[in-house]
């Protein structure tokens, strides 16, 4: 009997767990946790790799952060997996089937790690939403000796080089005085006077921004009585852009922005970053194109090639991870009746058999992709001597 390739075990493998890894997925959407509270989500997370024999170790400074090996070898491989939801829409946009699909990626390598020369470390990651899991396990040195991450994430479309948006968030509180809006209005310094001038100035701004520049924003407190000057508001925007200098200059313009609101109404003001900036995607090209032609392998239709730069995904701090080491994060269709992520419908197709079948897909894909990596000398050189470079740099 010929011996079963490093390919078809992966393969088989995930196949054997998918059961096991669809009920993940669907216990970790039936309790959808926010940023930096995803307690029970990481739990579940580690303990199918806790009982093949992974060995879990916290990240510094991070409670539902955690890193997972297998092996020994000296090819290190990540593989990220966030599990962090929406508030409200909770697993609007499928976080649930990324863990999920990160575990069955893990466990399926852990079968070649030996063979292979591979250490697996699966790397829970998490507040992708808001706060930057990634960029503060980045600081944490959690990917340090990694050579190259992989992870997957749903969407209404198959994506294989998926590319995203430079992001920044930013809270801004402005400080006035109250008094009676009748009685003695000219006493009062009005906060909602600031968010009023700063939304209008960036309203005006939006004519002159750069191509692949944007921004978004709500008022996060407008004052509590109609009776009463605001003495406190605030605004919080996110601002993103094609890649992160022109990101940082838009940050200058919009900065300026909530200047002027203060200045106009006579306000103190304040600007405080909601986490680390994300950085665009920069994926692996050559981990991009094998990865697409397992998508089609897996009888998928992922966009072309030469149309996935005139896709930008939102934003994500696997940007930052991609910056520092090789990397891919494609995007696995999910049949959502034509939502998108961030919907409550897409929320709701996060459980239902298309997403079942991505979590299972996009294991296979991860984990055959490495696999490929793995075996072709010339590329594993190359990622071998990335780390290498990167660790005698540092």
């Amino acid at each position: 009997m010929p011996a079963i390739s490093p390919l078809d075990t992966v393969e088989a493998t995930v196949r054997r767990r998918g059961n096991d890894l669809v009920e993940l997925s669907h216990a970790i959407h039936a309790q959808p946790e926010l940023a930096f509270d995803e307690y029970r989500s990481c739990a579940k997370a580690k303990e199918l790799v806790a009982q093949r024999g992974f060995q879990i170790a916290p990240v510094n400074g991070l409670d539902t952060a955690f890193r997972a090996d297998f092996g020994s070898g000296p090819l290190v491989v990540g593989v990220c997996a966030e599990y962090d939801a929406l508030p409200e829409i909770g697993h609007a946009c499928g976080h649930n089937i990324i863990a999920a699909s990160g575990v069955g990626t893990a466990l399926a390598l852990a079968e070649v790690a030996d063979e292979l020369g591979l250490t697996v470390a699966l790397l829970g990651t998490p507040a992708e939403e808001s706060g930057g899991g990634k960029a503060l396990m980045l600081r944490a040195g959690a990917f340090d000796d990694v050579a190259v991450a992989v992870m997957v994430h749903p969407g209404p479309t198959d994506i294989a080089g998926a590319r995203s948006l430079a992001l920044s968030e930013v809270t801004v509180q402005y400080r006035g005085k109250e008094s009676h809006a009748a009685v003695a209005p000219h006493l009062g310094l009005n906060a909602a006077d600031a968010v009023t001038v700063a939304q209008v100035a960036i309203g005006l701004l939006r004519q002159q921004l750069a191509p692949g520049q944007m921004t978004h924003g709500i008022v996060t407190d407008g004052g509590q009585a109609v009776n009463v000057i605001p003495g406190q508001a605030a605004l919080k925007y996110a601002m993103r852009a094609l890649e992160y200098d022109s990101l940082r200059e838009l940050e200058g313009r919009m900065y300026s922005c909530f200047a002027a609101g203060a200045l106009a109404a006579g306000c103190e003001y304040e600007i405080e970053e909601a986490g680390p900036a994300y950085a665009e995607l920069r994926p692996d090209q050559w981990l991009a194109d094998v990865c697409r032609e397992e998508m089609r392998r897996l009888g998928r239709e992922p966009v072309p090639a030469a149309v996935e730069a005139a896709l930008p995904l939102g934003s994500t701090d696997m940007g930052n991870v991609t910056h520092v080491l090789p990397g891919i994060h494609p995007v696995i269709g999910v049949d959502a009746g034509g939502a998108t992520v961030h919907q409550r419908a897409f929320a709701a197709a996060a459980a239902g058999p298309s997403a079942d079948r991505a979590v299972v897909e996009g294991a296979i894909m991860l984990a055959r992709t490495v696999v490929a990596l793995a075996a072709d000398p010339a590329q594993r050189d190359r990622v071998l001597a990335a780390q290498q470079h990167r660790a005698a740099a540092s």
